[in-house]
Parts: structure tokens; C-alpha cells; sequence
């Protein structure tokens, strides 16, 4: 019974830094990359889709990203997504192709990417501290049961905090790793 809790403990840390390894992807440092686009949806006959969904996307140079809707009639729709995201985008329809140019990052900007990235990081912490305070509660309720010695659900604490402990650790040196990624000029 200690076990899985402490096991779904780990599980909701794990969880929670993938969730903010998706979310820092999403985030621009230096260089292009496909998964920048990744939040975006399009109206796609009134449903809202994701662009990876409805187009094939691309990195052919290092500051440039294409978008190739898969319907050339949904140009104008996937343009529109990428105008109103928050990253700022200026998409450039060439033919049945949007063209998107990323500018280099002015210190501003970059300072703004790292406070979301810092944002993100204490969202994931928060998470964490969540699942640690759910563990510890169903700790509580396995010894007033009966299921467990107290001295059992001590040392289960004891391990589940070490285990957020290292969980934060792990957050603090991903948010440190993308802010020196994002700030490197």
C-alpha cells in the first residue's frame, strides 16, 4: 500500500517534468524549431486544430519555419493562427506555402521568455508540491487504518519528501539549462 503511493508519487513528478519539458520546447531561444509551434490552432471548418494536424511544418535554415497547410484553402486560417499566437510570429504566404522568418531575439524579449520560462518552472513546482502533499495525506490515512506502523509511514514521508526534494532540483536545473539557452546571443 506504501509502495503505491510512493510509486504514483514518482509518477506525478515525472509527469510534471515532461509536461514542462513540452512547455519549454514551445519557448524560442536562438534557433528555429518546429516544436515552437506546437500550441497553435487553426479554425479548421470550425474546429479548432492544431496546426501539426492540418499542415506539414518544417525548418529548412536555422531562422526560418514552413508551414505547408495540407489544404490550400486553409491558408488564410493558418495565417490568422499564427498572426494572433503570442510568439509574435509575421507568417509570409508564398504560394501554397507561409513562410515564417524569426527574427534574432532583442534582450527584452529574451527577458520575457525567461520570466514564462521561470512561470512554467513554478507551475511544475506547484504540481509537485501537490502530488507530495496527496502522498502524504493517503500516508496519514494508511496508518490511522491500521495498514502501516507509524515508524513504516515516518519512513515513507521521509522518502516522499526526499523525492520532491530531488523533483525540485530537477525543475530549478531545466529552468536554469532554457534560460542560459534563451539568453546565449
Amino acid at each position: 500500500m506504501i509502495n503505491d503511493v510512493q510509486n504514483d508519487l514518482v509518477g506525478r513528478v515525472s509527469k510534471a517534468h515532461e509536461a514542462l519539458k513540452r512547455e519549454l520546447q514551445r519557448l524560442r531561444a536562438g534557433r528555429a524549431n518546429a516544436s515552437l509551434l506546437d500550441g497553435i490552432r487553426a479554425d479548421y471548418y470550425g474546429t479548432m486544430t492544431p496546426l501539426a494536424q492540418m499542415a506539414h511544418i518544417s525548418v529548412p535554415e536555422a531562422r526560418l519555419i514552413t508551414v505547408k497547410p495540407w489544404d490550400r484553402s486553409q491558408i488564410k486560417a493558418v495565417e490568422k493562427a499564427l498572426r494572433e499566437s503570442e510568439l509574435g510570429l509575421n507568417p509570409q504566404p508564398d504560394g501554397d506555402i507561409l513562410r515564417i522568418p524569426l527574427p534574432p531575439l532583442t534582450e527584452e524579449r529574451r527577458r520575457d521568455f525567461v520570466k514564462l520560462a521561470k512561470k512554467h518552472g513554478e507551475e511544475c513546482k506547484v504540481a509537485i508540491r501537490k502530488a507530495r502533499h496527496d502522498a502524504i495525506d493517503l500516508f496519514d490515512q494508511i496508518e490511522t487504518e491500521g495498514g502501516a506502523s507509524s515508524d513504516e509511514v515516518e519512513r515513507a514521508k521521509k522518502k516522499a519528501e526526499e523525492s520532491v526534494a530531488e523533483g525540485v532540483k530537477h525543475v530549478d536545473s531545466m529552468i536554469a539549462h532554457k534560460e542560459k539557452d534563451i539568453m546565449e546571443v
